[in-house]
């Protein structure tokens, strides 16, 4: 079983960046697929970015363009480059892998994830 730690959370002015990293051990996720989902308080955890095991990109419409996800297999780490951020992308984001190195947006079809990390973006 792999473990995933996220990092790099915190409160941003709206029209900042953040970058979130996502360390893995216990095994390389170098053929995963691995995704950022996020979670608002009171709404459910939603689908934010994906790289799948060839290193394509999948993004949610409400992050295109702002977001960029991206992998160092060297590290096994994936990361999480956020730019022009909105009051809307507060959460605490969560990174998660399959083994199953295709893309999906489904949460129930990543068995491992991470404790999250909390973003605040400030208006």
């Amino acid at each position: 079983q792999v473990q995933l730690v996220e990092s790099g959370g915190g409160l941003v002015q709206a029209g900042g960046s953040l970058r979130l990293s996502c360390a893995a051990s216990g095994r390389t996720i170098s053929g995963d697929a691995v995704a950022w989902f996020r979670q608002a308080p009171g709404k459910e955890r939603e689908f934010v970015l994906c790289i799948d095991w060839s290193s394509l990109t999948y993004s949610a419409d409400s992050v295109n363009g702002r977001f960029t996800i991206s992998r160092d297999n060297a590290k096994n780490t994936v990361s999480l480059q956020m730019n022009s951020l909105k009051p809307e992308d507060t959460g605490v984001y969560y990174c998660a892998s399959r083994e199953r190195g295709y893309y999906s947006s489904n949460t129930k079809n990543y068995g491992s994830w991470g404790q999250g990390t909390q973003v605040t973006v400030a208006s």
